[in-house]
């Protein structure tokens, strides 16, 4: 188990998102929540996020969301959109972000996907 506290930017209201929060405390997984319409990421803190998950940048969009239906995200990503402009996006509103995203001192987990959290987390 890791000794570090991590960093969780969730919707508190959001199925997933309490699904993932209950997993982290059943697996006795430290953790700091952030609630992401309150404190949206910073276009730096994706930008750093980006760098440590070896994801595409796309992959930080909350594709079910109204937001990104109601802005065209997808029309704009498939239209070459950069990194620092889905970052500058992204920064604009917290329901953007695909939550939740856990972020650990040189690690970043987008979504929550279980087997993965558990690879990671109960190292």
């Amino acid at each position: 188990m890791r000794d570090e506290t991590l960093h969780v930017l969730v919707y508190p209201t959001c199925s997933t998102c309490k699904k993932a929060l209950r997993w982290l405390d059943e697996h006795g997984v430290a953790h700091e929540d952030r609630d992401i319409r309150l404190q949206n990421p910073t276009a730096e803190e994706l930008a750093a996020w980006h760098a440590l998950s070896g994801l595409p940048a796309k992959r930080f969009f909350n594709t079910s969301g109204t937001r990104y239906r109601e802005l065209g995200v997808k029309a704009r990503l498939d239209a070459g959109m950069t990194d620092e402009a889905c970052y500058e996006l992204l920064a604009t509103d917290g329901m953007l972000v695909k939550r939740p995203i856990v972020v650990g001192r040189d690690f970043v987990l987008v979504g929550f996907r279980e087997p993965e959290w558990a690879a990671r987390l109960l190292q």
